[in-house]
């Protein structure tokens, strides 16, 4: 038996293994640009940094930070009717209790029935009121915030050695699969290819 074909599998799946690690080593390294053999190589993330960060901070201000949909739950009848009690509360406790020590004299021509339709008017009032506020508010807030930007950069000021340990932390096991995977791939190849010499001899 010739026991140089052992060799083939085992070359194979470190080859296969190999060509894993070498791939998510080039997400992030180098991250300086570097001459190789009359070549620029730099890592994919450093070379498309600003671009991945304006990329991803559109994406995900679009899908998980909508100003409008924050919007429509905020402006929703459920969440009014929740809020009105409060509103409710808070009115009721100023006419009948804070509007005396404010303007004693008023206070005391103010009964509960005036108090009453007082309260019935200012929370119409509100209820009205309420959306366009919050409109405003939100519109100010998304000129002010513009999430978008503020993700791009953060994004953007991202180090690759940073982003590296981010995702090492975090998908240590599903990176030693991949490495297997690779490994096992190539140790398949290799056999295949034990096979395919040991049939054509």
């Amino acid at each position: 038996m010739n026991y140089w074909l052992i060799l083939i599998p085992l070359i194979s799946a470190i080859a296969g293994w190999f060509t894993i690690w070498l791939f998510i080593k080039m997400l992030f390294h180098p991250q300086e640009p570097k001459k190789i053999l009359g070549m620029t190589i730099q890592g994919i993330y450093p070379k498309r940094q600003l671009q991945l960060g304006k990329s991803l901070g559109k994406r995900i201000s679009e899908e998980f930070f909508s100003v409008e949909e924050l919007e429509n739950k905020i402006n929703s009848p459920e969440n009014s009717k929740k809020i009105m009690p409060l509103i409710e509360d808070h009115i009721d406790d100023f006419l009948r209790n804070r509007l005396s020590k404010e303007m004693p004299m008023i206070s005391m021509f103010i009964g509960d029935k005036t108090i009453g339709k007082m309260k019935a008017a200012l929370l119409n009032e509100i209820e009205l009121l309420f959306p366009a506020v919050m409109k405003q508010f939100l519109g100010n807030l998304k000129t002010e915030l513009n999430p978008e930007q503020l993700i791009s950069q953060r994004l953007a000021g991202l180090s690759s050695g940073k982003l590296e340990k981010i995702v090492q932390d975090s998908l240590s096991r599903e990176l030693r699969l991949a490495g297997l995977f690779g490994a096992a791939i190539g140790l398949l190849a290799g056999l295949l290819q034990v096979l395919l010499i040991l049939l054509t001899r």
